[in-house]
């Protein structure tokens, strides 16, 4: 982990305040990047405050994942039994991994999960930014 302090963390925010918690949540996405093999691969895309994350499942039934959000952390997970091969069948070559995975992504605290879907071989996890009121600009009346 990193030797970062709260001091340091202070030196680096004199005019902020509440900010320690942002530091905290970078650290753990660097850790959920670190931890990361790399497979399946997968793209984020944007538009206004919608987000799709998509990601490239070839070959692996939506009854095989395990999708969860919990603090903060969006989990795809693939732990298959085992393999069954069609009776008489031999693999001559298999080139098509679907071997067992864990895939995080670190979500910002205005960021929900509104529904997944797949076809033709891709997941689909709907993000949306919602805003909540406290945090919208509002007027400050002067007493």
């Amino acid at each position: 982990m990193n030797r970062l302090t709260t001091l340091d963390i202070n030196k680096l925010t004199p005019y902020a305040v509440g900010f320690d918690r942002v530091f905290d949540d970078m650290f753990k996405y660097v850790q959920h990047n670190a931890n990361s093999t790399g497979y399946p691969p997968y793209n984020i895309v944007r538009e206004g405050d919608k987000f799709q994350i998509e990601i490239a499942l070839a070959g692996i039934a939506k009854e095989d994942l395990d999708i969860t959000v919990a603090e903060g952390v969006l989990t795809i997970e693939h732990n298959p039994e085992g393999e069954v091969e069609p009776e008489g069948w031999e693999w001559i070559h298999k080139g098509i991994s679907q071997r067992k995975f864990k895939r995080n992504f670190t979500l910002a605290d205005d960021v929900v999960v509104n529904g997944s879907r797949m076809a033709n071989g891709m997941l689909f996890i709907e993000l949306e930014r919602i805003v909540p009121e406290e945090k919208k600009p509002r007027k400050i009346e002067i007493k």
